[in-house]
């Protein structure tokens, strides 16, 4: 196989995982995984699936283009393209998907090549990629705007997630970086990313990100939601890592809003923003802030629910405090998947991969 068939079975390989690889006519897909892989560990990921496997048993009987699959497999652990840890027969090995995978992890190796790759991929394969449900994230909503006499469902209180984890961590928003790498960068603050874990001090020592405790962890939280952005996770109930902060102007995800009007590449959270009529008083602050041009202003603000995600960023910027969330009526609740596995299981049937 000469080197781009092999980058061309990648990405066909990727494809078929759950959260999709599209192909292009112009193959800048090609050019991408090229900048990404070297021949060798595109090879090698020809062999890899998503779920952890032993190295032993991946490299039996395969004539690799590397005689040390194991210094392969860290050197392409290092570069975020694969994940790697120690199970009951020694070093294991999966795949990572291309979004939310091995694109995100390039974070501190993106440059001015890479981004524009990635811009030309984005602009072909945005709506193939973002308008299949489940979305590959779902909003939270800023804590302080929910009805005070209404219950947070526990998938959506971003405190108490934020408090159940042992360390927590900030790092640059990939795609706040990519896009300031092209000359289209936005106002909103580039180190906004919060990373998290179950195990105490899982961050101390990485250079990629700054390790934090959780008052300061719950301090990027609001200097996020202070700045206009939108809080968002991994579209599952249990086992959130992360908390990406999110604008519709640089986000990957959300500028399918803004620039091609997919109305659900992203899950919305459980809640819709209602205004008090009578504590109004029509600033337009709130439609400045809504980056979903939920909100309309005339006589009254007043709010579109089809569009408004409930991610509360419109009544944190309220003066009066005007605007609230409110419970969703439970038909318009969307569900959201039990763990990463439903998650999947959900993606490939609706891609029609099953």
């Amino acid at each position: 196989m000469n080197t781009e068939d092999t980058y061309r079975a990648l990405a066909n390989h990727l494809n078929s995982f759950p959260q999709g690889f599209p192909s292009t006519e112009d193959g800048v897909e090609l050019e991408l995984l090229a900048y990404l892989f070297t021949p060798a560990e595109a090879d090698f990921a020809l062999h890899l699936s998503q779920n952890f496997t032993p190295l032993d048993t991946v490299t039996g009987g395969l004539d690799l283009l590397v005689e040390d699959p194991r210094s392969l497999v860290k050197a392409m652990t290092s570069k975020g393209l694969v994940s790697m840890k120690l199970g009951k027969e020694g070093v294991e090995v999966k795949l990572l998907p291309f979004i939310v995978g091995f694109y995100e992890n390039q974070v501190n190796r993106m440059d001015e090549t890479f981004a524009r790759l990635f811009e030309r991929y984005y602009s072909f394969v945005h709506q193939e990629l973002f308008s299949c449900e489940p979305q590959f994230h779902r909003v939270v909503p800023v804590n302080e705007t929910i009805n005070t006499h209404i219950e947070i469902l526990p998938e959506d209180n971003v405190m108490t997630l934020l408090s159940s984890k042992k360390a927590w961590a900030v790092l640059d928003c990939v795609c706040r970086k990519q896009k300031q790498l092209i000359g289209e960068g936005c106002e909103h603050p580039l180190r906004m990313c919060l990373a998290m874990s179950d195990f105490p001090n899982a961050f101390d020592g990485l250079t990629e990100m700054d390790a934090l405790d959780l008052e300061g962890a719950l301090a990027i939280l609001d200097e996020a939601s202070a700045a206009g952005l939108v809080h968002t996770v991994a579209n599952q109930k249990g086992n959130i890592s992360y908390i990406c902060n999110c604008c519709t102007c640089s986000c990957g995800i959300l500028r399918g809003i803004a620039e091609t009007h997919i109305a659900n590449v992203v899950a919305r959270s459980a809640y819709v923003a209602k205004v008090d009529q009578d504590v109004c008083i029509v600033c337009g602050i709130c439609e400045e802030r809504c980056q979903f041009d939920a909100i309309t202003i005339a006589d009254t603000s007043e709010i579109m629910s089809e569009r408004c995600v409930g991610c509360g960023v419109c009544a944190k910027a309220c003066p009066e405090l005007a605007i609230t969330l409110q419970l969703r009526p439970s038909d318009e609740i969307l569900p959201v998947p039990n763990s990463f596995e439903d998650w999947l299981e959900s993606r490939q049937l609706a891609r029609g991969l099953a």
